[in-house]
């Protein structure tokens, strides 16, 4: 498994109550379950509206579980965002 870092941004970091933690997954459908686990109550809802980065590359309509995680990276978790 990779170690990844799971960074959280506005709705997302509000309701984890950290900015980021650190993961142990091989896709992003793993790391969005683990996620869950350690949060079931309001950052699960918001998991369901965010958009996803990974090491900077967007997510966009790929199934979850056939993104590939990399040792050391990164997965932003974004909420819709106000305004523009």
């Amino acid at each position: 498994m990779a170690k990844v870092t799971v960074r959280y941004w506005a709705a997302a970091k509000a309701a984890a109550g950290v900015a980021e933690e650190p993961y142990d997954a091989d896709t992003l459908a793993d790391a969005l379950s683990a996620v869950r686990a350690k949060h079931p109550g309001e950052l699960t809802r918001v998991l369901q509206r965010c958009s996803f980065l990974i090491d900077g590359d967007p997510v966009g309509t790929r199934g979850h579980e056939t993104v590939r995680l990399t040792e050391g990276g990164t997965v932003e978790v974004l909420p819709p965002f106000a305004g523009g």
